[in-house]
């Protein structure tokens, strides 16, 4: 199946200092796309992954689950160890809570976080019926492009697959449950209306992870694609400043070839 126009997955050859880009459930590289751009155009080496399933039809999804996903960040992120000095990891959404996963699972090897409204659970009834409606029912109607900011699209799907959602569902609990393995530093930015995840989940992740370097920044002009929407430049500009920080060599151009 050929992937949608846009949801094409992003690398970049740069300098010494990585970042690995992780979207969240039915979007796609899209979403992040232009924040890929900015890091790279700084000589920074990155890499903004397709999560299988995705990026075609939702139908494609029913047949993937959360292991494949973060199999794929997991693979992506041992590319960059390789061959790069220092490594970051930044997650939207779902893609937050595969961030948090490779930090708990990597430990030392990831410098440090970005997550911008991360997911940590799938609220409201319709959850506890995910395991029997799943054999009934094949999808229901997804939110897609939550983005204050008109004329934006994240090239996501406007159908959430159930058996997908069954999987997800599985994974943010046993997420939540290695947060306290995360200890390195964060800088979490969420946005207060969000009407695809709850602003308790921010609250909750700060809440339980063991990390001491933490920064919180709300962002007040967006919804939940904060990164194509009014407050992307400040995401963009604040995690450039929170590896500037941790990484004294970021900057350092190496290959630019990439795209």
């Amino acid at each position: 199946m050929p992937v949608v126009p846009g949801a094409e997955p992003y690398r970049h050859e740069g300098g010494r200092v990585g970042v690995l880009l992780c979207h969240g459930f039915t979007g796609s590289p899209r979403s992040l796309r232009p924040w890929a751009e900015y890091l790279a155009a700084r000589g920074l080496t990155v890499s903004l992954p397709l999560l299988p399933g995705h990026g075609t039809r939702w139908q494609d999804m029913q047949v993937t689950t959360w292991q494949d996903w973060y199999a794929e960040v997991d693979r992506e992120l041992r590319g960059l160890l390789a061959r790069c000095e220092q490594v970051f990891v930044f997650g939207l959404s779902m893609g937050g809570a595969l961030t948090l996963r490779l930090a708990a699972r990597h430990g030392d090897a990831v410098r440090g976080i970005v997550l911008v409204n991360p997911a940590n659970k799938i609220h409201g009834l319709a959850a506890h019926a995910l395991p029997v409606v799943r054999h009934l029912v094949p999808s229901r109607p997804g939110i897609v492009d939550d983005i204050a900011k008109e004329g934006m699209t994240e090239a996501g799907y406007d159908r959430v697959p159930l058996h997908a959602a069954h999987s997800v569902r599985r994974f943010f609990k046993l997420v939540d449950g290695e947060l306290p393995q995360v200890t390195q530093p964060v800088l979490l930015l969420h946005s207060p209306q969000d009407h695809v995840v709850s602003p308790a989940d921010s609250a909750r992740i700060l809440s339980r992870i063991s990390s001491v370097d933490v920064r919180e920044v709300l962002l007040e002009q967006s919804y939940h694609v904060a990164t194509l929407d009014h407050d992307a430049e400040r995401i963009f500009e604040e995690s450039y400043a929170f590896i500037g920080r941790l990484a004294p060599s970021v900057g350092e151009k190496g290959s630019t070839t990439g795209g």
